[in-house]
Order: structure tokens, then C-alpha cells, then sequence
């Protein structure tokens, strides 16, 4: 039969092993944030160069219509 102070120090047991993986998950939780929070940085940087590669490309496209146009009227 198992004494009341042996039941204690398993209840004592168990309660500082649920302690420490609690600490073990907030340390995750942090470190998932912070690997989440540098991820939505890059995905608005890249949200970035595509907004400018596109507008690039719209000048580049816009400059070639243009000069496709003088040559038009050379040709004319």
C-alpha cells in the first residue's frame, strides 16, 4: 500500500514534470513566433520586388510600345 507521503512525492513528481514541459512548450512557442514573424517579413519584402519588377516591367513594356510606335511612323 502506498503511504500518503509516498503519493505526495509522486503528485510532487508529476507536477514538476508537467513544469518543465510547459517551459519546454513556451520555449517553442517563441522561437515558432519569432521563425513566424521573420517569415511574414520575407513574404512582404518578396511582396515587395514583385510590386517593383512588375511596374519595371510595365515602363519596359510601355517604352517598347512607344518606340514600336516611331518606327511606325518612319515606315509610314
Amino acid at each position: 500500500m502506498i503511504s500518503e507521503v509516498d503519493q505526495f512525492d509522486i503528485l510532487e513528481q508529476k507536477i514538476e514534470s508537467l513544469i518543465r514541459a510547459v517551459t519546454v512548450l513556451r520555449k517553442e512557442k517563441e522561437a515558432l513566433a519569432e521563425k513566424a514573424q521573420i517569415q511574414e517579413e520575407k513574404l512582404s519584402d518578396l511582396g515587395t520586388q514583385v510590386e517593383e519588377l512588375r511596374n519595371g516591367r510595365d515602363k519596359a513594356k510601355q517604352r517598347i510600345i512607344s518606340i514600336l510606335e516611331k518606327l511606325e511612323q518612319i515606315t509610314t
